[in-house]
Protein backbone atom coordinates (compact mmCIF):
# COMPACT_ATOMS: atom_id res chain seq x y z
CA UNK A 1 0.00 0.00 0.00
CA UNK A 2 1.20 3.49 -0.88
CA UNK A 3 1.17 5.95 2.02
CA UNK A 4 1.01 9.73 1.92
CA UNK A 5 2.26 12.11 4.57
CA UNK A 6 -0.33 14.39 6.16
CA UNK A 7 1.10 16.61 8.87
CA UNK A 8 2.61 14.14 11.36
CA UNK A 9 0.82 10.96 10.22
CA UNK A 10 0.94 8.49 7.32
CA UNK A 11 -2.36 7.84 5.54
CA UNK A 12 -3.04 5.07 3.06
CA UNK A 13 -3.37 6.57 -0.41
CA UNK A 14 -6.52 4.45 -0.85
CA UNK A 15 -9.30 5.02 1.65
CA UNK A 16 -12.43 2.91 2.11
CA UNK A 17 -15.57 4.94 1.47
CA UNK A 18 -18.70 3.62 3.18
CA UNK A 19 -21.38 5.07 0.92
CA UNK A 20 -21.66 1.97 -1.28
CA UNK A 21 -21.28 -0.94 1.11
CA UNK A 22 -22.64 -4.34 0.02
CA UNK A 23 -26.39 -4.64 0.60
CA UNK A 24 -29.02 -7.35 0.78
CA UNK A 25 -31.37 -5.49 -1.53
CA UNK A 26 -32.46 -2.11 -0.22
CA UNK A 27 -29.80 0.56 0.18
CA UNK A 28 -30.44 0.75 3.92
CA UNK A 29 -30.11 -3.04 4.34
CA UNK A 30 -26.33 -3.45 4.54
CA UNK A 31 -24.83 -6.92 4.18
CA UNK A 32 -23.22 -6.58 7.59
CA UNK A 33 -21.19 -9.79 7.47
CA UNK A 34 -19.61 -9.01 4.09
CA UNK A 35 -18.95 -5.39 5.05
CA UNK A 36 -17.12 -6.52 8.19
CA UNK A 37 -15.07 -8.99 6.16
CA UNK A 38 -14.15 -6.19 3.75
CA UNK A 39 -12.99 -3.93 6.56
CA UNK A 40 -10.89 -6.82 7.96
CA UNK A 41 -9.36 -7.39 4.51
CA UNK A 42 -8.64 -3.68 4.05
CA UNK A 43 -6.96 -3.49 7.45
CA UNK A 44 -4.85 -6.56 6.68
CA UNK A 45 -3.70 -5.01 3.40
CA UNK A 46 -2.68 -1.62 4.72
CA UNK A 47 -5.77 0.58 4.35
CA UNK A 48 -5.93 2.80 7.41
CA UNK A 49 -8.42 5.51 6.33
CA UNK A 50 -12.20 4.92 6.57
CA UNK A 51 -14.91 7.41 5.61
CA UNK A 52 -18.59 7.33 6.58
CA UNK A 53 -21.42 9.85 6.95
CA UNK A 54 -24.72 10.45 8.72
CA UNK A 55 -26.89 9.85 5.67
CA UNK A 56 -25.11 6.92 4.01
CA UNK A 57 -27.26 3.79 3.71
CA UNK A 58 -30.17 5.46 5.44
CA UNK A 59 -28.08 6.15 8.54
CA UNK A 60 -26.79 2.59 8.86
CA UNK A 61 -23.31 3.11 7.42
CA UNK A 62 -22.02 4.64 10.65
CA UNK A 63 -23.45 1.73 12.66
CA UNK A 64 -21.86 -0.97 10.52
CA UNK A 65 -18.53 0.80 10.21
CA UNK A 66 -18.51 1.37 13.95
CA UNK A 67 -19.05 -2.33 14.54
CA UNK A 68 -16.48 -3.39 11.94
CA UNK A 69 -13.75 -1.02 13.11
CA UNK A 70 -14.32 -1.74 16.79
CA UNK A 71 -12.76 -5.17 16.15
CA UNK A 72 -9.43 -3.44 15.54
CA UNK A 73 -7.15 -1.37 17.81
CA UNK A 74 -8.19 2.29 17.71
CA UNK A 75 -4.67 3.47 16.93
CA UNK A 76 -4.59 1.33 13.76
CA UNK A 77 -7.17 3.30 11.77
CA UNK A 78 -8.25 6.84 10.99
CA UNK A 79 -12.00 7.47 10.87
CA UNK A 80 -13.71 10.32 9.04
CA UNK A 81 -17.31 11.46 9.51
CA UNK A 82 -19.25 14.54 8.47
CA UNK A 83 -21.83 17.07 9.66
CA UNK A 84 -24.84 16.48 7.36
CA UNK A 85 -25.39 19.99 6.06
CA UNK A 86 -26.69 18.55 2.79
CA UNK A 87 -30.10 18.83 4.51
CA UNK A 88 -31.02 22.26 5.87
CA UNK A 89 -33.17 20.69 8.59
CA UNK A 90 -29.97 19.47 10.25
CA UNK A 91 -28.43 22.92 10.63
CA UNK A 92 -29.76 23.62 14.17
CA UNK A 93 -28.75 20.14 15.39
CA UNK A 94 -24.96 20.12 15.22
CA UNK A 95 -24.37 19.13 18.87
CA UNK A 96 -27.12 16.51 18.90
CA UNK A 97 -25.89 14.93 15.67
CA UNK A 98 -22.19 14.99 16.58
CA UNK A 99 -22.75 13.25 19.92
CA UNK A 100 -24.91 10.63 18.22
CA UNK A 101 -22.28 10.04 15.52
CA UNK A 102 -19.62 9.28 18.11
CA UNK A 103 -22.01 6.80 19.72
CA UNK A 104 -22.93 5.12 16.42
CA UNK A 105 -19.30 4.80 15.37
CA UNK A 106 -18.22 3.51 18.80
CA UNK A 107 -15.40 6.03 19.14
CA UNK A 108 -14.42 8.82 21.51
CA UNK A 109 -13.11 11.04 18.73
CA UNK A 110 -13.03 11.41 14.95
CA UNK A 111 -9.64 11.63 13.32
CA UNK A 112 -11.16 13.65 10.47
CA UNK A 113 -14.45 15.54 10.45
CA UNK A 114 -15.97 17.51 7.59
CA UNK A 115 -18.55 20.14 6.82
CA UNK A 116 -20.43 17.87 4.40
CA UNK A 117 -21.19 18.91 0.83
CA UNK A 118 -20.65 22.68 0.79
CA UNK A 119 -22.80 23.84 -2.13
CA UNK A 120 -25.20 26.47 -3.42
CA UNK A 121 -28.07 25.05 -1.37
CA UNK A 122 -26.43 25.31 2.04
CA UNK A 123 -23.63 27.89 1.87
CA UNK A 124 -25.75 30.65 3.45
CA UNK A 125 -26.76 28.34 6.30
CA UNK A 126 -23.20 27.15 6.85
CA UNK A 127 -22.11 30.78 7.15
CA UNK A 128 -25.06 31.83 9.34
CA UNK A 129 -23.83 32.31 12.95
CA UNK A 130 -27.26 31.55 14.41
CA UNK A 131 -26.71 27.81 13.83
CA UNK A 132 -23.37 27.81 15.63
CA UNK A 133 -21.94 25.01 13.47
CA UNK A 134 -18.48 26.44 12.98
CA UNK A 135 -17.81 27.42 16.62
CA UNK A 136 -19.12 24.06 17.87
CA UNK A 137 -16.83 22.08 15.55
CA UNK A 138 -13.89 24.29 16.46
CA UNK A 139 -14.67 23.60 20.13
CA UNK A 140 -14.69 19.85 19.45
CA UNK A 141 -11.37 20.14 17.64
CA UNK A 142 -9.82 22.09 20.48
CA UNK A 143 -10.94 19.53 23.08
CA UNK A 144 -9.73 16.58 20.96
CA UNK A 145 -13.06 15.11 19.83
CA UNK A 146 -12.00 16.09 16.30
CA UNK A 147 -8.35 15.71 15.38
CA UNK A 148 -8.50 17.33 11.92
CA UNK A 149 -11.26 19.56 10.52
CA UNK A 150 -12.06 19.97 6.83
CA UNK A 151 -14.89 20.12 4.32
CA UNK A 152 -16.23 18.41 1.23
CA UNK A 153 -17.63 20.37 -1.70
CA UNK A 154 -19.87 19.74 -4.68
CA UNK A 155 -20.58 23.43 -5.20
CA UNK A 156 -19.05 25.90 -7.61
CA UNK A 157 -15.67 27.57 -7.30
CA UNK A 158 -17.49 30.73 -6.18
CA UNK A 159 -19.24 28.86 -3.36
CA UNK A 160 -15.92 27.37 -2.25
CA UNK A 161 -14.38 30.85 -2.21
CA UNK A 162 -17.14 32.11 0.10
CA UNK A 163 -16.62 29.19 2.45
CA UNK A 164 -12.85 29.58 2.48
CA UNK A 165 -13.03 33.33 3.01
CA UNK A 166 -15.02 32.63 6.17
CA UNK A 167 -13.40 29.47 7.53
CA UNK A 168 -10.37 28.71 5.37
CA UNK A 169 -7.78 29.41 8.04
CA UNK A 170 -9.14 26.46 10.06
CA UNK A 171 -9.59 24.01 7.19
CA UNK A 172 -6.92 21.31 7.12
CA UNK A 173 -8.14 19.35 4.09
CA UNK A 174 -10.84 19.39 1.41
CA UNK A 175 -12.63 16.50 -0.29
CA UNK A 176 -13.55 17.00 -3.95
CA UNK A 177 -15.13 14.99 -6.75
CA UNK A 178 -12.17 14.42 -9.05
CA UNK A 179 -11.78 12.04 -11.98
CA UNK A 180 -10.54 12.41 -15.54
CA UNK A 181 -14.01 13.40 -16.74
CA UNK A 182 -14.74 16.00 -14.06
CA UNK A 183 -11.28 17.56 -14.23
CA UNK A 184 -12.77 20.02 -16.71
CA UNK A 185 -16.49 19.14 -16.63
CA UNK A 186 -17.03 19.97 -12.95
CA UNK A 187 -14.13 22.43 -12.82
CA UNK A 188 -12.08 20.20 -10.53
CA UNK A 189 -8.90 21.67 -11.98
CA UNK A 190 -9.94 25.18 -10.88
CA UNK A 191 -11.01 23.92 -7.45
CA UNK A 192 -7.67 22.24 -6.87
CA UNK A 193 -5.90 25.45 -7.92
CA UNK A 194 -8.00 27.37 -5.38
CA UNK A 195 -7.06 24.93 -2.62
CA UNK A 196 -3.41 25.25 -3.62
CA UNK A 197 -3.68 28.99 -2.99
CA UNK A 198 -4.86 28.19 0.53
CA UNK A 199 -2.26 25.43 0.93
CA UNK A 200 -5.03 22.94 1.70
CA UNK A 201 -4.36 19.31 0.71
CA UNK A 202 -6.89 17.40 -1.37
CA UNK A 203 -8.90 14.26 -0.67
CA UNK A 204 -10.65 12.66 -3.69
CA UNK A 205 -14.17 11.26 -3.84
CA UNK A 206 -15.90 9.66 -6.82
CA UNK A 207 -12.66 8.77 -8.66
CA UNK A 208 -14.69 6.28 -10.74
CA UNK A 209 -17.97 8.27 -10.79
CA UNK A 210 -19.81 5.50 -8.97
CA UNK A 211 -18.20 2.87 -11.18
CA UNK A 212 -19.37 4.45 -14.43
CA UNK A 213 -15.79 5.10 -15.56
CA UNK A 214 -14.64 1.51 -15.05
CA UNK A 215 -15.92 0.53 -18.49
CA UNK A 216 -15.53 2.82 -21.50
CA UNK A 217 -16.48 2.46 -25.15
CA UNK A 218 -14.33 -0.09 -26.96
CA UNK A 219 -12.62 2.57 -29.08
CA UNK A 220 -11.51 4.45 -25.97
CA UNK A 221 -10.29 1.33 -24.22
CA UNK A 222 -8.35 0.27 -27.31
CA UNK A 223 -6.63 3.65 -27.34
CA UNK A 224 -5.65 3.30 -23.68
CA UNK A 225 -4.41 -0.28 -24.03
CA UNK A 226 -2.09 0.82 -26.84
CA UNK A 227 -0.32 3.09 -24.35
CA UNK A 228 -0.44 0.81 -21.27
CA UNK A 229 -1.16 -2.77 -22.35
CA UNK A 230 -1.24 -4.17 -18.81
CA UNK A 231 -3.34 -1.42 -17.20
CA UNK A 232 -7.06 -1.92 -16.58
CA UNK A 233 -9.53 0.88 -17.23
CA UNK A 234 -10.05 1.14 -13.47
CA UNK A 235 -6.29 1.42 -13.13
CA UNK A 236 -6.20 4.30 -15.61
CA UNK A 237 -8.70 6.18 -13.45
CA UNK A 238 -6.61 5.77 -10.32
CA UNK A 239 -3.36 6.55 -12.17
CA UNK A 240 -4.97 9.83 -13.24
CA UNK A 241 -5.50 10.69 -9.57
CA UNK A 242 -1.94 9.60 -8.77
CA UNK A 243 -0.78 12.23 -11.28
CA UNK A 244 -2.08 15.04 -9.05
CA UNK A 245 0.56 15.88 -6.41
CA UNK A 246 -1.97 17.68 -4.20
CA UNK A 247 -3.93 14.48 -3.49
CA UNK A 248 -3.35 12.67 -0.19
CA UNK A 249 -6.26 10.21 0.09
CA UNK A 250 -8.40 8.73 -2.69
CA UNK A 251 -11.69 7.32 -1.45
CA UNK A 252 -13.34 4.42 -3.21
CA UNK A 253 -16.83 3.21 -2.33
CA UNK A 254 -16.13 -0.48 -2.87
CA UNK A 255 -19.26 -2.65 -2.93
CA UNK A 256 -17.84 -6.16 -2.85
CA UNK A 257 -14.62 -8.01 -1.92
CA UNK A 258 -13.55 -8.37 -5.56
CA UNK A 259 -13.60 -4.62 -6.15
CA UNK A 260 -11.68 -4.10 -2.93
CA UNK A 261 -8.96 -6.60 -3.83
CA UNK A 262 -8.57 -5.07 -7.31
CA UNK A 263 -8.34 -1.52 -6.01
CA UNK A 264 -5.90 -2.39 -3.25
CA UNK A 265 -3.79 -4.17 -5.87
CA UNK A 266 -3.65 -1.01 -7.97
CA UNK A 267 -2.53 1.05 -4.97
CA UNK A 268 0.39 -1.26 -4.29
CA UNK A 269 2.28 0.81 -6.85
CA UNK A 270 2.39 4.46 -7.80
CA UNK A 271 2.40 4.93 -11.57
CA UNK A 272 1.28 8.46 -12.50
CA UNK A 273 0.48 9.30 -16.10
CA UNK A 274 2.93 11.08 -18.32
CA UNK A 275 1.81 14.15 -20.27
CA UNK A 276 0.84 12.15 -23.37
CA UNK A 277 -1.29 9.75 -21.32
CA UNK A 278 -2.86 12.56 -19.29
CA UNK A 279 -3.77 14.46 -22.45
CA UNK A 280 -5.18 11.29 -24.04
CA UNK A 281 -7.60 10.88 -21.13
CA UNK A 282 -8.68 14.49 -21.47
CA UNK A 283 -9.41 13.99 -25.16
CA UNK A 284 -11.49 10.93 -24.32
CA UNK A 285 -13.38 12.97 -21.70
CA UNK A 286 -14.14 15.70 -24.24
CA UNK A 287 -15.38 13.11 -26.73
CA UNK A 288 -17.61 11.45 -24.11
CA UNK A 289 -19.13 14.76 -23.08
CA UNK A 290 -19.75 15.87 -26.65
CA UNK A 291 -22.19 13.01 -27.12
CA UNK A 292 -24.54 14.02 -24.30
CA UNK A 293 -24.09 17.72 -23.61
CA UNK A 294 -24.69 21.05 -25.32
CA UNK A 295 -21.58 23.06 -26.31
CA UNK A 296 -22.17 26.18 -24.19
CA UNK A 297 -19.04 28.32 -23.79
CA UNK A 298 -20.63 30.70 -21.24
CA UNK A 299 -20.18 33.73 -23.50
CA UNK A 300 -23.34 35.22 -21.91
CA UNK A 301 -24.64 36.76 -25.15
CA UNK A 302 -27.92 34.98 -24.47
CA UNK A 303 -28.37 36.52 -21.02
CA UNK A 304 -28.67 40.06 -22.38
CA UNK A 305 -31.49 38.93 -24.66
CA UNK A 306 -33.54 36.89 -22.19
CA UNK A 307 -36.76 38.73 -21.22
CA UNK A 308 -37.06 36.53 -18.12
CA UNK A 309 -33.57 37.35 -16.86
CA UNK A 310 -32.48 33.70 -16.69
CA UNK A 311 -28.84 32.82 -16.04
CA UNK A 312 -28.81 30.63 -19.13
CA UNK A 313 -25.13 29.54 -19.03
CA UNK A 314 -25.53 28.37 -15.45
CA UNK A 315 -28.72 26.49 -16.26
CA UNK A 316 -27.07 24.88 -19.29
CA UNK A 317 -24.11 23.76 -17.16
CA UNK A 318 -26.56 22.11 -14.74
CA UNK A 319 -28.39 20.54 -17.69
CA UNK A 320 -25.10 19.11 -18.97
CA UNK A 321 -24.27 17.61 -15.58
CA UNK A 322 -27.74 16.07 -15.19
CA UNK A 323 -27.95 14.80 -18.76
CA UNK A 324 -24.50 13.25 -18.80
CA UNK A 325 -24.89 11.65 -15.38
CA UNK A 326 -28.35 10.29 -16.19
CA UNK A 327 -29.68 12.03 -13.11
CA UNK A 328 -28.02 12.38 -9.74
CA UNK A 329 -28.27 14.96 -6.98
CA UNK A 330 -25.89 17.70 -8.08
CA UNK A 331 -28.15 19.59 -10.53
CA UNK A 332 -31.34 19.35 -8.42
CA UNK A 333 -29.35 20.49 -5.39
CA UNK A 334 -28.02 23.55 -7.22
CA UNK A 335 -31.43 24.32 -8.72
CA UNK A 336 -32.96 24.32 -5.23
CA UNK A 337 -30.94 27.45 -4.49
CA UNK A 338 -32.29 29.32 -7.55
CA UNK A 339 -35.49 31.42 -7.24
CA UNK A 340 -38.62 29.83 -8.69
CA UNK A 341 -38.93 32.46 -11.42
CA UNK A 342 -35.37 31.77 -12.63
CA UNK A 343 -35.76 28.02 -13.13
CA UNK A 344 -35.67 26.19 -16.50
CA UNK A 345 -39.47 26.06 -16.64
CA UNK A 346 -39.57 29.88 -16.58
CA UNK A 347 -38.31 29.92 -20.18
CA UNK A 348 -41.10 31.25 -22.42
CA UNK A 349 -39.60 29.84 -25.62
CA UNK A 350 -39.16 33.17 -27.40
CA UNK A 351 -35.78 32.00 -28.85
CA UNK A 352 -34.20 35.45 -28.50
CA UNK A 353 -31.30 33.67 -26.85
CA UNK A 354 -30.80 31.16 -29.67
CA UNK A 355 -30.74 33.96 -32.20
CA UNK A 356 -27.51 35.32 -30.71
CA UNK A 357 -25.90 32.04 -29.60
CA UNK A 358 -22.52 31.56 -31.38
CA UNK A 359 -22.82 27.80 -30.82
CA UNK A 360 -26.32 27.72 -32.34
CA UNK A 361 -27.75 25.86 -29.34
CA UNK A 362 -31.49 25.30 -29.28
CA UNK A 363 -31.76 26.87 -25.85
CA UNK A 364 -35.60 26.81 -25.50
CA UNK A 365 -35.60 23.16 -26.56
CA UNK A 366 -32.86 22.37 -24.06
CA UNK A 367 -34.78 24.11 -21.26
CA UNK A 368 -37.86 22.06 -22.13
CA UNK A 369 -35.79 18.88 -22.12
CA UNK A 370 -34.30 19.86 -18.77
CA UNK A 371 -37.76 20.40 -17.33
CA UNK A 372 -38.86 17.00 -18.63
CA UNK A 373 -35.90 15.01 -17.32
CA UNK A 374 -36.34 16.67 -13.94
CA UNK A 375 -39.89 15.37 -13.96
CA UNK A 376 -41.53 18.79 -13.74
Amino acid sequence: MIYKRFQDIELSALGMGAMRLPTLGKDSDIDRETAIQMVDYAMEHGVNYYDTAWGYHGGNSELVMGEALSRHPREKFYLADKFPGYSLKNMPKVKEIFVKQLEKCRVDYFDFYLFHNVCELNIDAYLDPKFGIYPYLIEQRDKGSIKHLGFSAHGSVEVMKRFLDAYGSDMEFCQLQINFLDWEFQHAKEKVALLNEWKIPVWVMEPLRGGKLCKLDDAYETRLRAMRPDETTTGWNFRFIQSLPEVVVTLSGMSDPIQMAQNIGIFETEAPLNKEEFDALQKIAASMLQKKTVPCTACHYCVDHCPMGLDIPHLLSLYNEHAFSDGGFIAPMALAAIPADKQPDSCIGCASCSAVCPQQIDIPGTMTDFKNILGR
